[in-house]
């Protein structure tokens, strides 16, 4: 019995909680969400019906992206767009929101315009989703990268959230004999700090995600579920029809702490609701 499982059973014993062998056994209810840049085509003409399909596909939340103080989430103020997402049984862990700015200047601006978004969303975490390449020439600029990030984390935590940061490929590009992801992971206060493994760049870099789950364990708390096509690696496809072992992946992972699951595709050979469906359906039949 590993440590983990040790504690959790003490827990349980000593609040005398008494639960059935059938019910120990039964899978846990995922809420497996979708990163809404997968239909960013589809959302600028009808982002009312556009939500009430992503709801239709099977979906019990969403990640956001886009938002700016001026036009909302495609014309939607943050409060019109959080009853949207309510209308239709939808809530929203996580939002992508760019702050470049920030990064390179200290501006608060778009940061306190993002915590504003999420707080009212009820979103957990504020993702910064890209760093611009202009900010990521040499290994001193990762450092300052890695500053700022704990600065922000901390006006984050403030508000009551926490930030978040998604991966490219580009993170896993050596500059100076250093990657961007390892320096965010070494330099980042982890309680302040969680990481978004998108598993398809992660893959397109040439790494392994098991190897870097195994190096940082408790570290990723979200996952973007990104199929890579068999036949040409630089285009996505619905999760489980790709080259990616996400049936190992996730077994391997069950223990690390993963709190969503959230699929992301970029590009589309089928009508994107009905994949977006079948990617749905896959995760509930192997989480």
């Amino acid at each position: 019995m590993n440590r983990r499982k040790f504690l959790g059973q003490s827990a349980l014993a000593t609040a005398g909680i008494m639960v059935m062998p059938k019910l120990m056994l039964a899978k846990t209810d995922h809420k497996y969400g979708l990163q809404l840049f997968s239909l960013r085509e589809q959302l600028p003409k009808d982002v009312k019906g556009v939500i009430a399909r992503v709801a239709e596909a099977g979906y019990k939340q969403v990640e956001t992206f886009g938002y700016s103080k001026e036009h909302g989430f495609w014309g939607l103020s943050a409060a019109d767009f959080g009853k949207l997402l309510k209308a239709n049984g939808l809530s929203s862990p996580s939002g992508h929101y760019g702050i470049d700015t920030f990064l390179s200047s200290g501006q608060i601006g778009d940061l306190d315009d993002a915590i504003e978004a999420a707080t009212i969303l009820g979103q957990n975490y504020v993702t910064v989703p890209y760093i611009g390449p202009n900010l990521r020439k040499s290994a001193s600029d990762f450092k300052s990268i890695a500053n700022w990030i704990n600065i922000a984390s901390q006006r984050v935590h403030a508000a009551g959230l926490k930030l978040g940061y998604h991966n490219h490929n580009f993170e896993f590009e050596p500059v100076e004999g250093q990657m961007l992801l390892e320096v965010l992971l070494k330099s980042t206060d982890p309680e302040l700090v969680d990481f978004e493994m998108d598993v398809y760049w992660v893959v397109r870099a040439g790494q392994n995600p098991m190897e870097w789950f195994n190096r940082y364990p408790g570290r990723f708390r979200l996952i973007h579920v990104k199929d890579m096509d068999k036949t040409d690696p630089k285009l996505n496809t619905e999760a489980g029809s790709g080259s990616i072992d996400y049936k190992t992946i996730f077994a391997q992972i069950k223990d690390e702490g993963v709190k969503y699951y959230i699929v992301e595709q970029e590009n589309f050979k089928m009508d994107p609701y009905a994949s977006i469906a079948q990617s749905n359906k896959y995760l509930r039949e192997v989480l």
